[in-house]
């Protein structure tokens, strides 16, 4: 012990506006999310997400996904028609 005070994390600066999304971004590339294809608008819209919303984002991507299979083989199989 050298008598100094333990780190602190460092404060946010208040020159920027970004929140910290980095969490979240984690959760949602994990997901399947392109993050690094968003814009810094979406991320924003994304970073004032509620848990509630962000848990239904992150379930009805899991159950899109669950069917992309069978629509992605439809529209091999029928060049992209829909039907």
């Amino acid at each position: 012990m050298t008598g100094q005070p333990p780190p602190t994390a460092p404060e946010p600066s208040p020159y920027t506006s970004a929140p910290d999304t980095s969490s979240l971004e984690a959760t949602l590339h994990a997901a399947g999310f392109p993050v690094d294809l968003l814009t810094d608008e979406q991320r924003l819209v994304l970073s004032k997400l509620t848990a509630e919303e962000l848990t239904l984002l992150l379930d009805v991507k899991s159950r899109l996904d669950a069917v992309g299979p069978e629509v992605q083989a439809h529209g091999e199989i029928a060049g992209g028609a829909l039907f």
